[in-house]
């Protein structure tokens, strides 16, 4: 326990009567309220009552340098008394904003020169999707407008982006945008078609894409958007080689192919882009957020190609410009913290760290197969899941009373530790300086959380076991 001098009462009354959470249970919240996370240092956050948890989801898959980095902290005072802010519309910028794109742009893999700054993941997919819109018109393609996605992808929560998102759960009762986008099956290899081997499912995936372009008309489809492995849909890692093959579909009817690397951007996947480096893609776009500056600022980017840029940048008529930006795009503060962020990791050999310490990290999850709920460990490096069944054997799932990724989510907390429940999963993703030991702390806590929901569930005759 820490000796924290905050009035945890206080601060949960505040936040249950006054703050709308993203993603709030409403069946509970209003009696239980939030956890108040006041304090942060290394790979461990504490609460307003300063008891100390293993962080292990890394803020929300963001948090990649870890918590109370002094040097951070110093870069972000120091520009806010440079300037604090100026905005980047009409031909203005601060230093931040040009030495940030000049650094993404050596960062990125092949000619994605251009960097277009949002300030999140959802703003880096919307705002892409009106790009290529806009790309093609300008080539005189004007009915190519359509998107597609994948079943169980992730691309945000603006009214577009939560369309173009392919999680049926994260749509309940919203409204979303008919007839633009449209999604083809998830290229999950665990729950592939009984007797289908991996090499034959990756086939059908691939075939998948490639008839939803036929069956759209590829005179009428713009882009595609995919997760170099999708992170809220379920830590889904596609077959070998499906994103190569897929960029060759794509490029064959010209198709743009959007990489979400909001989430497997800088280092979580062991490279500050996982699309070549992991994935031997080469995307037209890459989007990105979230670990560009650990967390320590809001900043998302578009990196864009040579080609793309080389469109969008002609004039369209005399008097028209590139009408499309955000108050806080390339923000000074936040740009300095993508460039301290960046710099620390390379210092520090982040990445470095996270190829060694990966493996490890999956092979002491997969340890856990001795637990017979548990169906499934995945994922790669420090972004990895493990899904939990009723049978082993039909792969069925448990029943939903029994709420499984939530019950080993609250078992693990009240151990110190918090990782994320998606339904049946819980996802790890913690800040990518955890060592080897602190690993075996995480994977312990989580064995004895899910050992002990087995015997809660035997008990409530919701598992026999």
């Amino acid at each position: 326990m820490r000796n924290l001098k905050y009035d945890s009462k206080a601060l949960w009354r505040m936040d249950r009567d006054h703050y709308v959470h993203p993603w709030t249970d409403f069946s509970t919240f209003k009696e239980t309220g939030s956890d108040v996370i006041a304090e942060g240092d290394g790979i461990y956050v504490f609460d307003a009552d300063g008891k100390r948890y293993i962080d292990g989801i890394g803020g929300l898959w963001c948090v990649n340098i870890g918590y109370g980095r002094e040097e951070m902290a110093q870069a972000l005072a120091e520009q806010a008394r440079r300037i604090c802010y100026y905005s980047t519309f009409t031909h203005l910028t601060t230093p931040p904003a040009a030495e940030l794109a000049a650094k993404l742009a050596q960062l990125a893999p092949g000619p994605l020169n251009h960097v277009f700054y949002t300030t999140g993941g959802s703003e880096s997919n919307d705002a892409i999707a009106r790009f290529i819109a806009f790309y093609f018109n300008r080539l005189g393609k004007k009915s190519k407008k359509k998107i597609i996605a994948r079943t169980d992808g992730y691309h945000g929560s603006t009214l577009l982006t939560a369309t173009i998102t392919g999680v049926a759960f994260d749509k309940i009762g919203f409204d979303t945008i008919e007839d633009l986008v449209h999604h083809i099956p998830c290229p999950n290899p665990y729950r592939r078609p009984e007797g289908m081997t991996v090499e034959e499912f990756g086939d059908q995936c691939i075939a998948d894409l490639e008839n939803k372009i036929l069956e759209l008309g590829p005179e009428n489809v713009a882009m595609f958007f995919a997760e170099p492995i999708m992170g809220a849909g379920g830590v889904i890692v596609p077959p070998p080689g499906y994103h190569k093959r897929a960029k060759e579909v794509c490029a064959k009817y010209e198709v743009k192919y959007i990489s979400d690397e909001v989430v497997t951007g800088f280092g979580r996947l062991g490279h500050f882009f996982a699309s070549k480096d992991n994935f031997d893609l080469q995307p037209d776009v890459i989007t990105t957020a979230k670990g560009i500056t650990s967390g320590y600022q809001p900043l998302g980017a578009i990196l864009l190609s040579d080609e793309i840029y080389d469109v969008i940048s002609v004039p369209q008529e005399k008097g028209a410009m590139l009408t499309n930006g955000f108050t806080y795009s390339g923000h000074p503060i936040a740009c300095a913290a993508g460039l301290k962020n960046i710099e620390i990791m390379e210092r520090e050999d982040i990445c470095g760290h996270v190829r060694e310490v990966g493996p490890y990290f999956k092979k002491r999850l997969e340890s856990l197969y001795d637990l017979p709920i548990v169906g499934d460990v995945r994922g790669s490096h420090f972004m990895l899941c493990v899904e939990f069944v009723a049978d082993r054997k039909t792969k069925a799932l448990l029943p939903p009373e029994a709420a499984i990724g939530n019950r080993i989510s609250r078992l693990a907390q009240e151990r110190g530790a918090i990782i994320r429940p998606i339904g049946h999963l819980n996802v790890m993703s913690p800040p990518l300086t955890m060592t080897k030991a602190q690993v075996d702390d995480l994977v312990e806590i989580i064995r004895q959380s899910a050992t002990l929901a087995m015997d809660e569930l035997k008990r409530e005759k919701l598992w026999n076991g």
